[in-house]
């Protein structure tokens, strides 16, 4: 079972694979083994001298992270408890947010096992009766679902890094086999990247041996050709797993814990949980006709997805379980270059493919090797063109920004009682909106950072638009005339497109508006013109100069305004402005934010005099 299946199409352009962006749009509503085997090449080797980062525990202060913001990351994941919008979308959830080394938040919330069924008839839950239930535990284990694919990628990737696996091969060099149904043109990125034409899956549990099962897949024919179209695909990650187990020689499983989990100490992720574990798992669906492909009662220790199940709980798409602890050591590897400690996985290079676009024929879909890149409709505020991740239908997910050197965990157990009762990923994106608003923004020309320094005044202060959606926020000035040129700095990341901050004039004393544009200049960059008077998505999360020409209105009196509108479903970090000031054509200052009696003047809807 894919992402796909919980959510609401939104935005997804004509022509166009169907795209996990859009199936993510919704309701936005309130194992492993210990030591390394003997596969030629496991990735045991030791790092350079003085090892990598590791995760340890501590303060919000230490990880640079505003405490606030946690606790409302905190507070917002436990709304999502109770209705949402009308049954709670997830039992429970651990939530794990940090930056640099340091693990700030760790935090269970609700419950690990809470039903015994689920009634089709009342659309309920069969509570179990309290002493039964399990509360979740920072250390509770969670069937990861599609979250599996990045452990079979990163797989992949060792094996290109070690020349056994050819990116840009076709699929039929390794498994002669797959080209039937018109597949012989599929490549290895392809598979990687979810433009290999596959549709989204295949019942392969249907068929009761495995023999039948790969005959489907060589026999599957594509409904587009490939690298057409970004058509996101469990048939991918199976085809990759089986290329992996022969070039190897080795199963999957074998392959995590050599490769991956034995290497990096992550002692609480595997495939096929033994049942002493069991007590220690999120049970995920009642699983029985006609909602589910397999009538097996209450899932809990087993994988849920039907095909990964029908394959022995070993798959390239899902069946993979672990921790929100093991995950974040995950993220730390990636975020350090593909070290951890003295253990190395990956090369630097490597990481760096992997956190590559490969997709950018496909805007919206943006796409690297194994991982999806800067999607805000689970990543949220965190999304920038290098933030990479990926979800999980049972209700897990994974963030990671090199941006800010950031990651999250959301572990949920969301199809618990049921799969049909959550919709989109609003938990997902409310604690990446706060693990990003957590992180402070600095302001221009090296002033203390404001969010971190109690000390400063407010009305030293940049201009802060917020970060709600459905909104629009002004800072206007005061009526001006003689004015010659407008001077800022501006901050700005928003989602694409729909999102965006605008500068604009009136002559009407605000009747009507128009667009003034402007030019922005990052340092060491050249400047980047503004006809349209806007800006949108991503400019690197630092602070650029905005100048605009106003020679235009001459002596007449005019109004200017800054204005961040946004849409219903996602929003960015937002954008910030400091240092207002207007200069008439000789030189002269027309308007100063910086003097008491001017900055006094400025006329704020929506936006702050904060940073915070």
């Amino acid at each position: 079972m894919t992402e796909e299946s919980a959510g609401v199409p939104a935005r997804n352009a004509a022509g166009r694979g169907l795209s996990r962006r859009a199936f993510g749009g919704g309701l936005l509503a309130l194992g492993g083994a210990v030591m390394v085997g003997s596969i030629p090449g496991a990735a045991a080797a030791a790092a350079p001298r003085g090892g990598r980062t590791t995760l340890r525990h501590g303060s919000a202060e230490r990880a640079g992270l505003l405490p606030a913001h946690l606790d409302r990351l905190v507070a917002d994941a436990e709304a999502f408890l109770g209705p949402s919008p009308k049954h709670p979308w997830y039992a429970g959830a651990v939530l794990l947010a940090g930056r640099g080394g340091t693990v700030a938040l760790h935090r269970p919330i609700g419950a690990a096992v809470r039903y015994a069924g689920y009634d089709e008839t009342t659309d309920s839950g069969i509570e179990l009766p309290a002493e039964q239930r399990i509360a979740m535990a920072e250390d509770t284990v969670f069937d990861l679902a599609s979250v599996s694919k990045l452990f079979t990628s990163i797989l992949a990737v060792q094996q290109i890094e070690r020349g056994a696996l050819d990116l840009e091969a076709k699929v039929t060099a390794y498994l002669p086999e797959f080209g039937g149904g018109g597949k012989q043109d599929v490549t290895v990125r392809q598979l990687l990247t979810h433009t290999s034409g596959f549709r989204a899956w295949i019942p392969l549990y249907k068929e009761p041996t495995r023999e039948g099962k790969l005959r489907l897949l060589w026999n599957e024919t594509l409904p587009s050709p490939p690298g057409t179209k970004y058509l996101y695909s469990d048939l991918n990650l199976i085809s990759l797993q089986l290329i992996l187990e022969e070039i190897t020689g080795h199963t999957l499983d074998v392959l995590l814990r050599t490769e991956i989990t034995a290497p990096l100490g992550m002692h609480r992720t595997r495939f096929n949980p033994p049942l002493s574990w069991k007590p220690k798992i999120a049970a995920t669906e009642d699983s029985r006709l006609p909602w589910s492909g397999l009538d097996r009662g209450m899932v809990w220790g087993e994988v849920h997805d039907e095909n990964a199940y029908s394959l022995g709980g070993i798959a390239g798409h899902a069946g993979v379980f672990s921790c929100a602890w093991d995950l974040a050591v995950l993220a730390r590897t990636l975020l350090n270059g593909g070290a951890y400690g003295h253990a190395r996985i990956l090369s630097a290079e490597s990481v760096e493919l992997m956190f590559t676009d490969f997709n950018t024929a496909f805007p919206g879909d943006e796409h690297g090797l194994g991982f999806e890149l800067y999607q805000h409709w689970y990543m949220g505020a965190m999304a920038t063109p290098r933030t990479a991740g990926h979800t999980g239908f049972t209700g897990t997910s994974l963030v990671l920004d090199p941006t800010t050197d950031a990651f999250l965990v959301v572990l949920g157990n969301s199809v618990h009682p049921v799969r049909t009762w959550r919709s989109g990923s609003a938990p997902r994106v409310a604690a990446a909106n706060n693990l990003a608003r957590a992180i402070p923004v600095r302001p221009p020309r090296g002033r203390t950072s404001p969010e971190l320094s109690a000390s400063r005044e407010q009305g030293g202060l940049p201009w802060f638009s917020g970060m709600a959606s459905a909104t629009t926020a002004t800072l206007t000035l005061p009526p001006l005339s003689g004015t010659g040129r407008l001077e800022c700095a501006l901050w700005w990341d928003t989602e694409p497109g729909p999102d965006a901050a605008f500068l604009e004039a009136s002559t009407d004393d605000g009747a009507t508006w128009s667009p003034v544009p402007f030019t922005t200049v990052r340092k060491g960059q050249q400047p980047q013109e503004r006809p349209g008077g806007s800006v949108s998505g991503w400019s690197g999360r630092v602070w650029h100069e905005a100048v605009a020409d106003l020679t235009a209105w001459g002596s007449a009196a005019v109004r200017l305004r800054w204005r961040y509108t946004t849409d219903r479903l996602y929003v960015g970090r937002g954008v910030y402005v400091d240092g207002l000031r207007v200069l008439g054509p000789s030189g002269r200052r027309v308007f100063d934010e910086a003097r008491p009696a001017d900055g006094s003047r400025i006329e704020a809807v929506g936006w702050t005099r904060s940073a915070d």
